[in-house]
């Protein structure tokens, strides 16, 4: 596997970034806007950052048989982790980051046995219930064919965005072919399923022009109740940032929020540490 790292001396933690679909790790890290740079960011303010090409992405593109299984996915994904640092300070521990598709890989790694460092999670671009134009689009697709309208979902309003990260030079990809079978169990069984066995705090962010998830109080209401088992939950409601937040003018805002949030979970480890 394939990854980025911002790597600092003495981190308070260590991020890993988890992208979506049809994109990469640079999507963390987009070429010619270091503004809008997660992994910059994460540096600046005392994180190592590792942003992973997921399992089917980068390198791991040449051997979709070989990431069909969720656990196999997870497997790989630690151990890309702990190849990336190696013997580098990890500071009080792992937080993961998983965006839209990025989430799923996220989540389960956020329940697997070797989860027994991880801080916290931030989820975004994620949901239970398509809007009604999103899971028109998503239905009106053949196998490997990109679902019509999904595009001017995915990136509208444009004005939320660089021209040349519009223009898709920056960080697009093909995307893994066991995703599609995963985004259609995704919000009927996966989600749910997975939520519920979370027991690190969770950061869930709602983009004020997300088009591609229901984001009313509703919907907030509902991803709230599957979180039963979490030490905490608490929303962001990040503005002007549409589904790709971390490509668009405000993702410098967004990826500092991300961040003060992993400073509070590092915080909380290090009480919980003073108590045991």
């Amino acid at each position: 596997m394939s990854a980025l790292l911002a790597e600092v001396a003495d981190p308070r933690a260590v991020v890993v970034a988890l992208h979506g679909g049809g994109t990469t790790s640079l999507y963390f890290d987009c070429p010619g806007q270091p503004e809008l740079s997660l992994l910059r960011t994460g540096a600046a303010l005392g994180y190592t950052v590792i942003a992973l090409d997921r399992p089917g992405y980068g390198t791991s593109a040449l051997y979709p048989e070989a990431v069909t299984d969720p656990q196999q996915r997870v497997r790989l994904a630690y151990l890309a982790v702990d190849a990336v640092l190696g013997d580098r300070p990890r500071g009080a521990g792992l937080f993961i980051l998983g965006h839209s598709n990025g989430c799923e890989l996220a989540m389960r790694m956020a329940v697997d046995a070797r989860r027994a460092e991880l801080l916290g999670l931030e989820l975004a671009g994620t949901g239970l219930h398509y809007r009604g134009a999103a899971r028109q689009a998503l239905s009106s697709a053949g196998p490997g064919q990109r679902p019509v309208g999904l595009r001017e979902l995915l990136w509208e309003p444009a004005t939320l965005y660089p021209e040349a990260v519009l223009r898709g030079t920056t960080s697009s990809s093909p995307g893994s072919p066991y995703e599609a079978a995963m985004v259609a169990d995704w919000p009927r069984h996966d989600f749910p399923s997975l939520a519920a066995q979370i027991r690190v705090p969770v950061r869930f962010t709602f983009a004020e022009h997300e088009k591609i998830w229901q984001s009313d109080a509703a919907a907030q209401r509902d991803i709230r109740a599957l979180f039963t088992a979490t030490a905490g939950f608490t929303t962001n409601q990040q503005p002007e940032a549409g589904h790709n937040l971390s490509l668009g003018f405000s993702a410098g805002n967004y990826h500092r929020s991300v961040l003060s949030f992993v400073d509070k979970c590092v915080a909380t480890a290090a009480r919980n540490s003073e108590v045991s």
